[in-house]
């Protein structure tokens, strides 16, 4: 139902009129498992032995395969391989995802919004704050209802963001009533302008846990401020149990067991994921039959980021002095056992509708054979999460695909590659258009899939990431 003049492209940018023919623009993508700084070898001057290539040394991705929708013919390439001697078949195609999304983690303590707050792109929203994680605040964007279920613009904005972020490029976002941002997948998010360099080591809590034997005997009492869990030396259990003496400090928040606290201050992005500036503000008086003068105080954050000290004068007010040299490497061990911060984008998609109809004839054999593992999802050739629960539900790393795997349509949608990998007989029993299988080695060879109303523009090599299992079977070669 596109119109394409000759020598012009159409409104996704995936197909091309060159001449009267249809053509993918974007190169089928094939995964070799070889190091990344191996030498590429031309697919055509590979010597061939007449032997069906195997699984375990190329995998043919979707990336680049395009399409056969609506699925009322098999998908656009559909081949046979051998991975440890058995015969696999794997069905590939580039699945048109309305209902998908991405679930974004932001590695930072820094308040970012309200949890459910609208998240917006070029004044659009595009989702939500969700539930924050340990040492994380997560986003949820995109779905159906922000691409096709709101004004054209929204779904356009949407659209155009989650291409963006599952193909690695920079998405600014601003949150409503919080933070403004930037994210790109797998580098570092820029919080109000400001450069993210690490989560914390932990909770309030459980920092005070993990170095209250390196602080005994260098200071009085410890308070590490956090959002959450803001941790006490002298209270807490973890002090208790090395012998740790009472300060008498007190402390304004909600108690929990001894030595944590919770909503010490409002969140922010200041001290600990909180919107102090000065952490004394959460102090109230000291008790006087246990503080003396001369009581060293450390106040610190959970990444070490803010730091602190104390001593109280002789009317039990703390005086902030210059920290002194023996807590210094407390300090930076907090920071050292900080990992770097991260932007993450996992790409969700539900794979459902007629992409299954290229699979099999009976679409419904496909969703079983995935729950039951007999079928293998990938994406891109990347691995993926599947949910529990009917449908073909699925999660995956956008870093871990090959570069520029997805693409959109204007309806607005994602195009997203596809992977179904199984025995060869397990195809069969499911249903599977046998008659379409063609060798992986005519696939390399740019072998034209007789029910593919398109013609390939090329072909291209990448090695699979360093992080990323090989797609079929075993791990292969290093």
């Amino acid at each position: 139902m596109c119109y394409i003049a000759d020598g012009r492209s159409g409104a996704c940018d995936r197909y091309a009129n060159e001449g009267g023919a249809l053509v993918r623009l974007d190169p089928l993508t094939i995964l070799e498992n070889r190091a990344d700084d191996a030498p590429v070898v031309p697919f055509l001057d590979r010597e061939w032995d007449g032997d069906l290539l195997t699984g375990e040394e190329t995998f043919l991705t979707a990336v680049g395969s395009g399409t056969t929708y609506p699925d009322y013919k098999p998908a656009p390439f559909i081949v046979a391989s051998k991975t440890a001697d058995a015969d696999m078949i794997t069905v590939v195609t580039e699945g048109i995802f309305s209902y998908c999304g991405a679930k974004v983690k932001i590695d930072t303590d820094r308040h970012l919004g309200s949890e459910c707050a609208p998240v917006r792109a070029e004044g659009e929203v595009i989702g939500h704050v969700t539930t924050s994680e340990y040492g994380s605040q997560m986003l949820s964007l995109g779905g159906v209802n922000h691409l096709t279920g709101g004004s054209k613009k929204e779904g356009r904005v949407t659209c155009a963001s989650l291409l963006a972020l599952c193909n690695g490029g920079s998405v600014a976002m601003t949150i409503d009533g919080g933070a403004d941002l930037e994210v790109t997948a797998g580098q570092a998010p820029i919080v109000d302008g400001k450069k993210e360099e690490r989560m914390r080591v932990g909770c309030g809590s459980a920092t005070v846990g993990m170095f209250a034997a390196q602080w005994q005997g260098l200071v009085d009492e410890v308070v590490v401020v956090d959002d959450h869990i803001t941790g006490v030396m002298s209270e807490h259990q973890a002090g208790k149990v090395i012998g740790w003496a009472p300060s008498g400090i007190r402390i304004k928040g909600r108690r929990s067991t001894p030595g944590r606290y919770f909503q010490v201050a409002e969140p922010g992005t200041g001290w600990g994921g909180t919107d102090l500036t000065d952490p004394l503000t959460i102090l109230g008086d000291w008790k006087p039959d246990q503080a003396r003068p001369g009581l060293s105080l450390l106040m610190v954050s959970t990444t070490g980021e803010n730091a602190a000290y104390y001593e109280l004068n002789d009317d039990l007010v703390p005086v902030q002095q210059e920290m002194p040299t023996r807590l210094i490497p407390s300090v930076r061990r907090i920071e050292e056992n900080c990992e770097p911060s991260l932007a993450s984008v996992l790409f969700m998609a539900g794979a459902g509708g007629s992409l299954r109809s290229g699979v099999t004839e009976n679409p419904v054999s496909l969703t079983r054979s995935v729950q039951s593992r007999l079928t293998r999802v990938t994406c891109g050739g990347a691995p993926v999460f599947m949910w529990p629960g009917g449908g073909i539900t699925f999660m995956a790393d956008v870093t871990q695909m090959p570069t520029n795997a997805f693409g959109y349509v204007p309806t607005p949608a994602l195009v997203a590659p596809i992977e179904f990998t199984m025995s060869a007989t397990d195809y069969a029993a499911l249903g599977g258009h046998m008659d379409y299988v063609m060798p992986l080695e005519d696939a390399l060879r740019g072998v034209h899939s007789r029910q593919n109303d398109h013609q390939l523009s090329g072909q291209r090599a990448e090695p699979r990431k360093s992080c990323a299992p090989w797609p079929v079977g075993r791990a292969g070669k290093p």
